[in-house]
């Protein structure tokens, strides 16, 4: 009797064996992983190859981190040179030609009020670091220690940082409203509910009953990210500056997300005209790599050696692909072209949103752009002079939304209180036919969403 052969078992594509294996071995902490089931293998500019072979258009960009895209060549060349020269790559925080070259380029971009009078702290290698630092330095300089903070806050994970963002259930944060329009905590949006904020602010420090103690700081995001892509309005921002002024309270600018031409300026309080006392800097000044420093006025340099230090402050090779990053976005104005291209791509979404009751609110600056999305059956939770009756986010359509990006080769991230704002944070070297194609492929993945029988079942935490 022949002996039959057993048919040929087809094994699993090998990026399966990796997601399985990242599943068993990593922390349920993991966030990007869980949304974002991709194996990148290779990437170039704005375009990511899958370990499948797919490609995709990444409005992610590290989080913001990717200023010009994925190994851009003068970042290549960069970190190439540092290789071949020889010289250290680990040196703690001695001076090296590197770091003069990266302090210099910085400077060169700062509001001029702070590059002429100020002083940089290289902290460990996230924004989170930084911002623990700022907090230190300002309580150094002042003796004081409450600090404040606004709703809708991001600023890290480390404990004080993430004390000062949304959501901190212990905290010595004072926690005042940021203004919106989409969402005003007051009821009125515009110009009226950012004077109402502001009014409440001047009484609650003015206030010797209000119990709340003379700060130490007052730190604020130019533009909220991970709090669902709200702007602060010009205005207001210069209402905070002069407030913080009058009463001797550093001004803390959390530019982790928004500098190196995001929002369309190099750093985004440049659209307000603002120079605070302390800007906290990550993401995009390492080039791709981890830096994060503060820079701030000369008068708050009470630290004694030591006060804050971390053994990776020394990143030669982030910050010579910084440098890079930071004279190629200054040379090419791509600030300016942040802001051109974020316009359009802006208009764009918001004509098409005339035709989808589901895209509640579109908004941004430069290339930080964010698309609430609503249950337009449902009854209105927010009613705004400004925006009229603002249904309940749908974070259950904004999950689908992400899951049919991906499947059109575009990576999106999810943000804003209820996760249900879909995020845009492209590279500023993104071209005009990709940004046409992404709203293209958002636009014809909302479509399927809003048909799709699994959107209420989506619902639940993505991150």
């Amino acid at each position: 009797m022949a002996v039959t052969e057993p048919a040929p078992v087809a094994l699993p594509p090998a990026h399966e064996g990796i997601l399985r294996r990242q599943a068993l071995r990593e922390s349920a902490a993991r966030t990007y992983a869980r949304s974002l089931p991709i194996v990148p293998v290779r990437a170039r500019g704005m375009t990511i190859e899958g370990a499948d072979g797919r490609r995709y258009l990444d409005c992610l960009s590290g989080a913001g981190t990717l200023a010009l895209g994925h190994n851009h060549p003068v970042v290549l060349e960069a970190i190439r040179n540092v290789i071949d020269s020889g010289a250290p790559l680990h040196v703690l925080d001695l001076a090296t030609p590197v770091k003069d070259a990266f302090t210099t380029e910085l400077f060169a971009t700062l509001p001029r009020e702070l590059a002429d009078n100020g002083r940089i702290q290289f902290c460990g290698p996230a924004g989170t670091d930084a911002v623990e630092a700022a907090f230190k330095l300002v309580r150094a300089a002042t003796g004081r220690s409450e600090l404040l903070a606004f709703t809708g806050a991001y600023h890290g994970m480390t404990a004080g940082a993430l004390a000062a963002s949304g959501g901190a259930p212990d905290v010595r944060v004072t926690r005042l409203p940021f203004p919106q329009n989409y969402r005003c905590p007051f009821g009125t949006g515009g110009e009226r509910g950012e004077d109402i904020g502001a009014r409440w602010t001047e009484y609650l420090l003015d206030d010797p009953k209000g119990g709340v103690a003379s700060p130490a700081g007052m730190i604020l995001e130019p533009v909220q990210g991970e709090g669902g892509v709200n702007p602060a309005p010009d205005g207001w921002l210069r209402r905070m500056r002069e407030i913080t002024r009058t009463r001797s309270i550093p001004l803390i600018a959390d530019e982790v997300q928004t500098g190196v031409g995001r929002t369309g300026k190099f750093w985004a309080v440049e659209h307000s005209g603002v120079v605070p006392d302390v800007m906290v800097l990550s993401k995009a000044i390492g080039g791709s790599l981890p830096l994060a420093v503060i820079v701030y006025r000369s008068e708050l340099d009470t630290w004694q050696p030591g006060a804050h230090a971390g053994t990776f402050r020394g990143n030669q090779l982030a910050m010579a692909a910084g440098a890079a990053t930071l004279a190629y976005v200054r040379e090419n104005r791509l600030a300016e072209r942040a802001a051109t291209l974020g316009a359009r791509m802006l208009a764009r979404l918001q004509a098409l949103s005339a035709d989808h009751p589901s895209m509640g609110d579109v908004r941004g600056r430069g290339l930080m752009i964010g698309v609430e999305l609503v249950d337009p059956e449902a009854a209105p939770r927010t009613v705004t002079e400004e925006s009229g009756s603002a249904p309940p986010p749908d974070p259950a359509l904004a999950v689908v939304v992400q899951q049919e990006c991906l499947r059109r080769g575009l990576i999106v991230e999810l943000g804003g209180r209820h996760g249900a704002v879909v995020r845009l944070l492209p590279p500023l070297t993104l071209t005009d036919e990709q940004a046409t194609a992404v709203v293209d492929r958002l636009a014809d993945a909302l479509r399927a969403a809003e048909r799709s029988p699994h959107r209420r079942a989506a619902a639940g935490p993505t991150r």
